[in-house]
């Protein structure tokens, strides 16, 4: 559930740093999107990239914590 909402807040604010990038590096004063098809498309991807990675490094962390309990001696 975090990894959801924490993926939807940060693709909306990765939208805005895209379109600043792209305005800075082309010398452009401002960015007609084209509508809210098109930010919601742009919006979506952010989405998915972010939620994939929350999701790997989730994974990645189980994984390394499962490790070190059964690495643990068994006395202790």
């Amino acid at each position: 559930m975090l990894r959801t909402i924490i993926a939807g807040i940060g693709g909306f604010f990765l939208v805005f740093i895209e379109t600043f990038l792209v305005m800075k590096l082309k010398g452009w004063h401002s960015i007609e999107i084209g509508g809210i098809g098109p930010f919601v498309s742009v919006w979506s991807m952010n989405f998915f990239l972010l939620f994939t990675i929350f999701s790997h490094v989730h994974l990645w962390y189980e994984k390394v914590q499962n490790e070190r309990n059964h690495a643990q001696p068994e006395g202790k």
